[in-house]
């Protein structure tokens, strides 16, 4: 009997492997054995628990010999869009090296700041965080940067501390669903086969609705505080022109590729003539940005080669046909990419992993109930988004909290915008 016709729980093993190891560590440590200086969720690598569950797949199906088995993980490994995506990590990473050493990301977000009207701060502190995240395509950098401003909002306008924290939360993860250099877009966009230009237009219609929903909420909160002056800033216009640029022409559907390359020309000729940058400090900025991509490049290859023999062991089959049984339909098939990706990111608490983990099996589902791809990347994209935002362990909640000395869990009632997001992407769904 044929185990990829007829699907195979047991070839799902190492994802099990995987998820005990990492989720059950991470909760180990982050809630009953947590330590001072670390986060239960780092405790063990990523890579390392992947590597351990690639162990555990290749140990499976007999059948196979290990020469085999490595043709598989080389097919799975070489597919056209996960060598397209390892390739837009690398010069994403380098784009994000050379704009943060140029001050491009500093300028910017001091540029928006001080352009606040004096009774705007809550709304006017989730727009800059929207456009921050989206210029930047990191939540996690985002609310690094802002939050100790959120403090001083919350400070001087009377406002909770984990309603102003949230606001910035919120933004980041608007941004970090629809920004173009963000590793999520890439993943979501790159594992499905389409155009990063129309995911955005697919996604902009569910997150437009939600931001500007949210915005309504902090201009109505606004009134509750006092009129506050966010502060002064200093900034280069010039430094923070190429991340405007970049956002345009990324949003005009350019490719990709010349996107990010004219960025780390544009950054590089800016911080040349501010003097932000030499020809020794451009060069290990960009070294340093694609370092940062590492981790996530051997995440995509060790998944990729654990998902191939996943799918020749019939797990993959054994999935859809779990969907199958409880769903049915085109709409059925969406709810059932839906479910699956919220779930592995509240087991990984990573939005690009859990991403890189559902898209196989979500594009058989695309193919079997004739889903539009392109709503499959956005629905990748965005409940990972959702979860993400969400969950008290996850990195957005961890490094905002752990920067404002507050409980991660204090934040989450005034998470308005990922809540929103999700009603109005259930809103999507019902309607198709």
């Amino acid at each position: 009997m044929d185990n990829k016709k007829t699907g195979n729980v047991m070839a799902l093993i190492p994802v099990g492997v995987f998820l005990i190891l990492y989720l059950g560590t991470g909760v180990y440590f982050e809630y009953i054995s947590p330590g001072k200086d670390r986060m239960g969720f780092y405790v063990i690598s990523v890579v390392v628990a992947f590597s351990i569950a690639l162990v555990v797949a290749f140990l499976q199906n007999r059948k196979k010999t290990f020469e085999e088995k490595i043709h598989l993980c080389a097919q799975g490994i070489g597919d056209d869009n996960i060598v397209i995506m390892l390739f837009i990590f690398l010069m994403a990473g380098a784009f994000s090296g050379i704009a943060s050493k140029a001050q491009g990301a500093v300028s910017t977000a001091n540029l928006l700041l001080s352009i606040i009207p004096p009774g705007f701060a809550l709304p006017g502190l989730f727009i800059i965080a929207c456009l921050i995240s989206m210029a930047m395509g990191t939540s996690v950098g985002t609310i690094t940067v802002l939050v100790p401003i959120a403090e001083e909002i919350s400070r001087n306008g009377n406002y909770l501390l984990p309603l102003c924290v949230g606001t910035v939360v919120g933004g980041a993860m608007f941004g970090d669903n629809l920004s173009f250099i963000s590793d999520t877009t890439i993943a979501a966009t790159k594992t499905q086969g389409v155009e990063m230009k129309d995911k955005f237009r697919t996604n902009l219609r569910v997150a437009l609705p939600a931001a500007i929903l949210t915005l309504i909420i902090l201009i109505v909160m606004s009134f509750a505080g006092k009129s506050v002056n966010v502060g002064n800033f200093e900034y280069n216009i010039f430094q923070a022109l190429p991340y405007f640029i970049v956002l345009i022409l990324a949003m005009l559907g350019i490719n990709v590729f010349l996107v990010l390359g004219l960025g780390i020309i544009l950054f590089a000729i800016v911080g040349a003539a501010t003097g932000t940058l030499n020809y020794e400090t451009l060069f290990i900025a960009m070294g340093d940005g694609t370092s940062g991509m590492f981790e996530t490049m051997i995440v995509a290859i060790l998944v990729a080669s654990i998902g191939a023999l996943v799918r020749e062991n019939g797990g993959f089959e054994a999935i859809l046909n779990l969907i199958e049984r409880h769903f049915s339909g085109k709409r059925g098939g969406t709810w059932g990419i839906v479910i699956l990706t919220v779930l592995v990111d509240i087991a990984t608490a990573n939005n690009t992993i859990a991403i890189v983990m559902a898209a196989p099996v979500a594009k058989d589902i695309t193919e079997k109930y004739g889903i539009d791809p392109k709503k499959t990347a956005s629905l990748l994209d965005t409940s990972s988004c959702i979860a993400q935002g969400i969950i008290p362990y996850g990195a957005q909640l961890l490094v905002a909290a752990s920067i404002c000395g507050i409980a991660s869990i204090n934040i989450i009632p005034f998470l308005f915008y990922p809540f929103l997001l999700a009603v109005f992407t259930v809103i999507s769904i019902i309607k198709d």
